[in-house]
């Protein structure tokens, strides 16, 4: 006779840690101000620029991006005052967060 360890509920366990991405160096805190369709996106960077924004293919699938949300940018090495990736969409919660790190989001 096999005994089997119940796995952990989440749903009834304890709370998960939740951790904020913050943006590196090279990466800019973008806000997304219209969807230009085939997963490319206009979004007004913290940095004061307008960038034309796609979703690399690895992460197409892995968040949805609508207009409103907030996002990481990582701009071109060339024309990377136009275009950009995004890397990171955040979450609503995480909006707070970013204003008490002291990063500016824009409006």
């Amino acid at each position: 006779m096999a005994f089997y360890r119940k796995k952990p509920n989440k749903k009834h366990g304890a709370e998960e840690e939740h951790r904020l991405i913050l943006p590196r160096e090279d990466e800019v805190v973008g806000l997304v101000s219209a969807a230009l369709g085939a997963s490319k996106f206009m979004v007004l960077c913290s940095d004061k620029n307008q960038r034309i924004c796609s979703i690399p293919g690895r992460l197409k699938r892995k968040f949805w991006i609508k207009e409103g949300d907030l996002v990481i940018v990582k701009p071109w090495v060339v024309q990377g005052n136009e275009k950009g990736d995004i890397v990171w969409r955040y979450s609503i919660i995480d909006r707070e967060g970013l204003k008490q790190r002291g990063f500016e989001i824009p409006e």
